[in-house]
């Protein structure tokens, strides 16, 4: 998913909408697929494979996805025990309707990922499929991957198990309502229980040193013939519904370690200048963190309700650089096999109709569960999967960049020349008179050249230079 959520509002005509179809354009994306993709994916949804799945529609699930959502990967259901709490995940079973080795099955792997752009998405699957039939929408039958978490009661897992069942959810709840229910107390038990064991989950995720980036989402409105940017921060129900995966991701790690097949979501511990440059963009912005204090301190300390540090929250995500997917066999785990941020063995499983890699992870845990070897369609693909998602990741990339870009210039296009209060949060190692600066209001990181060397960590008022959302990117000068 995008490190950067960014949506917008506003007419279908608008020049920024105009700018971003021609993205799509430029970059080769459409959201259309191709007519032999389409047909097969239609007989699969008049058909699928429902032959393991067992009946589980009497487990009263439910999801919680942003309003507007309907490609829904995941549903749960929490209950308290004796001696702990259970989780039940249900995880959207792809593989119910994706042929292995057809059409439908190899535009998926073209694909790796569904993109998504301020004004919509390239979606992974067709819509029939991903907001249709293999989506958890309330009401409907699905086929799933249902797991079975039993914590302790601390929220440590004590046993996992996952099998294929038919579920249906009986609500979709989005995350604002989700709070306020939580927060009147009128949530019932399974919708209580989320605050509850989250708060474990996030208490768990400390003791380990893990860290999870509270990152804002942006929206872009129009406003008076242009353009403004309005932050949405996270609610707490946000986070905790975010360490539920987390912990399914964790618990299919482990799962395929001890079965000795698998594929791990992997990042190295951040290079000592990578944390050296976001120790100074802390500085630039007059973050407190003192040398003793860990990076993952500082952050639980943030509020992503502050623009300030809604920005450096931004820049953390430069630490998650150099992850990846790593396989492997015969139990030899790669080195390193963790991942630093959430500091455990993990892999993504959870969201397979947005994402390739999930539907594989599924699979191969569904197989170690029931103690037989994974099917051989998995097995073929497995040793080329890193390769794909990280092509696919750095396709969501590019898009996420040449959108903030475009955003930004849309943002500022009719206040070229004017004058701005900023931080410069870096400099160039190479040339000091280029560096990045951070502009208070409106909240914008972007390029800034000098003709002399600039002063890191220092506030800057600052001139824009250019900003022309159809060609040039968001530039800016010393006044």
């Amino acid at each position: 998913m995008p490190r950067r959520q960014l949506h917008m509002t506003g007419a279908a005509d608008s020049p920024l909408r105009a700018a971003l179809r021609a993205l799509r354009t430029e970059l080769g994306l459409t959201a259309d697929f191709p007519p032999d993709v389409l047909a097969e994916a239609a007989d699969a949804l008049r058909s699928p494979d429902l032959s393991d799945h067992r009946d589980a529609t009497d487990l009263p699930l439910f999801t919680i996805d942003p309003p507007t959502s309907r490609d829904l990967d995941q549903a749960l259901h929490l209950e308290r025990r004796p001696h702990g709490f259970r989780v039940h995940y249900a995880i959207a079973d792809t593989a119910a309707f994706v042929r292995p080795g057809g059409a439908l099955d190899a535009e998926a792997h073209r694909r790796v990922t569904t993109l998504y752009f301020p004004d919509g998405k390239v979606p992974l699957h067709p819509a029939a499929l991903s907001e249709g039939a293999a989506s958890l929408l309330p009401g409907e039958t699905r086929p799933a991957a249902l797991w079975r978490i039993d914590l302790d009661p601390e929220g440590r897992p004590v046993s996992t198990e996952v099998s294929r069942a038919l579920v249906r959810s009986r609500a979709k709840l989005d995350y604002a309502g989700a709070q306020r229910q939580i927060d009147a107390g009128t949530a019932e038990e399974p919708l209580a229980l989320l605050r509850d064991i989250g708060l474990l989950r996030e208490e768990q995720e400390t003791v380990r040193g893990g860290i999870s980036l509270d990152v804002p989402e942006q929206e872009i409105v129009e406003r008076g013939g242009g353009y403004g940017l309005d932050y949405r921060a996270p609610l707490p129900a946000d986070g905790w519904n975010a360490q539920i995966s987390l912990l399914t991701g964790m618990a299919a790690a482990r799962i395929m370690a001890d079965s000795g097949t698998g594929i791990l979501r992997t990042l190295p511990v951040a290079p000592d200048g990578a944390v050296t440059r976001l120790r100074r963009t802390a500085q630039a912005l007059r973050i407190d963190w003192p040398h003793h204090v860990p990076y993952a301190e500082v952050v639980r300390s943030l509020d992503p309700r502050n623009t300030v540090h809604a920005a450096f929250l931004e820049e953390c995500t430069t630490l998650l650089r150099g992850a990846g997917y790593t396989v492997f066999e015969h139990g030899d785990l790669p080195d390193p096999a963790v991942h630093a941020a959430v500091a455990a063995l993990y892999t993504h499983c959870t969201a397979p109709l947005r994402r390739l890699v999930d539907r594989y992870a599924a699979e191969l845990c569904l197989a170690a569960t029931a103690d037989r070897e994974p099917p051989e369609w998995v097995l073929q693909a497995l040793p080329g999967l890193p390769r794909e998602m990280a092509e696919g990741t750095r396709r969501a990339n590019t898009v996420e960049r040449e959108c903030v870009d475009l955003v930004e210039a849309a943002l500022l296009q009719d206040r070229v020349g004017s004058a701005f209060d900023g931080f410069v949060i870096d400099v160039d190692d190479e040339r000091p008179s280029v560096g990045t600066v951070h502009i208070e209001d409106p909240a914008i990181v972007a390029r800034i050249e000098s003709d002399s060397p600039l002063p890191l960590g220092e506030r800057l008022r600052v001139r824009l230079t250019q900003a022309d959302p159809g060609s040039a990117k968001v530039r800016f000068a010393p006044e």
